[in-house]
């Protein structure tokens, strides 16, 4: 069997992106399968899902399989629950965090001009988006928040340098955020 099909085989079934390491741990020590050939099987496996409803994408997590955000309406009628709607505050929250991190609750208070609802920064930890990186040297050792790889792999990010910049954020509706994220 070539490699690229056993790999398109793993990450099919995998519930979430697998790392170079982690695919090579599915391999016997005997099967001699290294890295590199690993990295070039899955440059052909990218390249044999051109034209097809699925691609191979890379985030902070590592590999995986996924629909085209193209076929996004279809296949969430598999999904009897709707999609998560998310509230301005919540995406302004939310993006305060991922583009000024580290950042306090006080400093996005701030910046928005209005308190932030504990609930938003709790279900932000629920989801693991967003995680307590260290205190400010401030009384009272504020915690400060920064993004996690949960954020990255959901938004298909590899690193925070893939997110748009400021200046291309600029006069879109903070509504648009996840589509934009996501590379929609």
């Amino acid at each position: 069997m070539k490699l690229a099909t056993i790999l398109q085989a793993i990450l099919l079934t995998a519930d979430k992106p697998l790392s170079l390491e982690q695919l090579e741990g599915y391999f016997a020590p005997e099967e001699h399968i290294a890295r590199s050939a690993i990295r070039s099987a899955l440059q052909e496996l990218q390249g044999s899902c051109d034209g097809q409803s699925f691609e191979l994408v890379e985030t902070a997590s590592g590999f995986r399989l996924q629909t085209r955000v193209a076929f996004q309406s279809w296949v969430q009628r598999h999904h009897e629950e709707k999609p998560s709607k998310y509230s301005r505050a919540f995406l302004e929250t939310l993006a305060l965090i991922a583009w000024r991190q580290p950042i306090t609750r006080a400093e996005i208070e701030e910046i928005r001009g209005v308190a932030v609802n504990a609930s938003i920064i709790k279900t932000l930890l629920e989801r693991d988006w967003v995680r307590v990186i260290g205190h400010k040297e401030l009384p009272g050792r504020p915690e400060m928040l920064g993004t996690t790889r949960q954020f990255l792999d959901y938004f298909n990010l590899k690193s925070l340098d893939d997110l748009p910049s400021l200046a291309e954020m600029k006069g879109l509706d903070v509504d648009q955020l996840p589509l934009v994220l996501a590379g929609a």
